[in-house]
């Protein structure tokens, strides 16, 4: 009996894990893939440094962390929509913050262990480009702070 509850778990994990990677795959039609001098082509050093090789723009340099315009953010390597400049607030730490992603497609999340410290990193869903990281300390609705290099975003003002 304990042998068919086990193997019945597994299954059902499996079942579901299944349809999370199904639904991901639907929502994120179409992957962008490119070679390394593809990317150096089109984007400029320091978006290649941040999106293609997880670099970090500094504080307070980002054309970014000041705009108040109405419109929406952009992945600058694949112009996937990213963020609505209505969740964008003023966190205090010199890069551009926002609460919530604009679409179940903007978005995913990765577990980041570097420099001693576990952080989620946040990457580009279509084209897996470095954006920032996420952090638990933001704003209601959601309380999270999306932490994003503005070298990673392309502004389009509504």
């Amino acid at each position: 009996m304990r042998l068919f509850v086990t193997v019945l778990a597994v299954m059902l994990i499996s079942a579901c894990q299944t349809k999370s990677q199904d639904k991901r795959t639907s929502i994120v039609r179409q992957k962008v893939i490119k070679t390394d001098q593809e990317w150096k082509e089109i984007l400029t050093p320091l978006q290649y440094n941040v999106l293609r090789e997880k670099g970090t723009e500094r504080p307070w340099t980002g054309e970014y962390n000041k705009l108040k315009a109405k419109g929406t953010f952009y992945c600058a390597a694949c112009k996937n929509p990213l963020f609505e400049s209505n969740t964008k607030f003023e966190s205090g730490t010199g890069w551009p913050s926002f609460y919530t992603y604009a679409t179940d497609s903007s978005l995913l999340d990765l577990a980041d262990y570097k420099y001693g410290m576990v952080r989620t990193e946040v990457v580009c869903a279509k084209c897996e480009g470095h954006l920032g990281h996420v952090f638990e300390d933001g704003p209601q609705p959601t309380g999270l702070r999306y932490c994003i290099n503005s070298a990673s975003l392309v502004f389009e003002e509504k």
